[in-house]
């Protein structure tokens, strides 16, 4: 045996340094037999010194796997990969318990060196990180759930928050709020089933989620038969308003083929200076956006007709196509000195 990997293996004061060490640690020479196997290492696999001691990894006595379930004793030892490069390496493998139960450590790796600089062997350090998958896992269940019920702005500023401890600070943001509002709701949910209720939202709801990505905006809030969304590109909201009604006109055609009621949308959009801040309580806050431009849009859309897309000058102006909008009428909203010129999209399905 080589003599410095004897002096660690029988080294009183090198032994009881490493088994008082939390972590699994293991020895092997060039030719992976295990020499040294510490406490941890016992409790951690409940594989006993006596049970490892002098065999060889390819014995496959922990039939190490990595992530994607390769083995890695026989054909892809990181042991054998450390020696070969000299290099220290860390990965993330799947061991067999004593108990034929897997289990998930993290690994680091690194060769060993005789005065000569030889590579005699290699020295591998291990966790048990079980507690921490499930942590992982949760947090990314977690973290999945609660995007179907905030806002995608709302989650990235908690997740920001999470990682840096900074408060929310209200700002000014210059945007474009796009309303929806099922045409007719009232009388639907009054005449129909609450499961087709549900249904025939869950439907409005999931198509106007979709397009609203896909053009780079943001689901800001779902309020009863109605969605608000905000885009800092006039140019996407409309895009994105234009989908809706198009895909609205592929679905109501499915509909009247099955003999169901067809579904009409009322749209609105407006754009301006907004205020973005925390509302709410010390226990519930909603990261949301106020602001003339807000109820502004929400006006538009209550007086537009079925299937069209209002907007008012103020979002006209910022886009960079402006055919096929005209000219609708003027509106003195509440609280407002100065009326507010509406027009309206016209082309072959609206």
């Amino acid at each position: 045996m080589n003599e410095l990997l004897q002096k660690i293996i029988t080294d009183p004061d090198i032994n009881t340094l490493l088994n008082a060490i939390y972590d699994g640690v293991y020895i092997v020479n060039r030719d992976r037999e295990i020499l040294f196997w510490n406490d941890s290492a016992e409790r951690i696999t409940g594989h006993r010194r006596l049970e490892v001691m002098r065999r060889h990894c390819a014995d496959n006595i922990l039939n190490h796997i990595d992530e994607d379930g390769n083995s890695l004793c026989l054909n892809m030892c990181p042991l054998v990969k450390s020696m070969e490069t000299d290099k220290t390496l860390e990965a993330k493998v799947f061991p067999l318990h004593k108990d034929k139960t897997r289990f998930p450590v993290v690994t680091r790796i690194s060769p060993i060196k005789d005065s000569a600089g030889e590579i005699v062997g290699a020295i591998e350090v291990f966790r048990d990180i079980t507690k921490d998958e499930d942590l992982r896992i949760l947090q990314e269940k977690f973290n999945k759930l609660i995007k179907k019920y905030v806002s995608k702005t709302t989650y990235s500023e908690i997740e920001k928050r999470a990682k840096t401890g900074l408060k929310e600070t209200p700002s000014m943001r210059d945007m474009t709020i796009l309303y929806v509002d099922v045409a007719g709701f009232s009388l639907f949910a009054e005449c129909n089933d609450i499961n087709d209720v549900a249904k025939m939202l869950n439907e409005v709801f999931c198509l106007c989620e979709v397009i609203t990505k896909e053009f780079h905006g943001d689901i800001d809030k779902f309020m009863g038969d109605s969605i608000m969304a905000t885009f800092i590109d006039a140019n996407d909201a409309v895009d994105a308003a234009k989908k809706i009604i198009t895909e609205l006109a592929t679905l109501n055609a499915k509909k009247a083929k099955d003999g169901k009621e067809q579904i009409g949308l009322h749209i609105g959009i407006n754009s301006g200076k907004v205020l973005q801040a925390e509302i709410g309580t010390s226990e519930r806050k909603d990261l949301t956006v106020l602001g003339d431009p807000v109820n502004i849009a929400a006006h538009i859309q209550r007086m537009s007709t079925p299937n069209t897309i209002f907007l008012t000058e103020s979002t006209l102006s910022r886009l960079r196509n402006k055919e096929n909008f005209v000219f609708h009428d003027k509106i003195l909203p509440k609280g407002k000195k100065e009326p507010i010129a509406v027009y309206k999209f016209i082309n072959g399905i609206i």
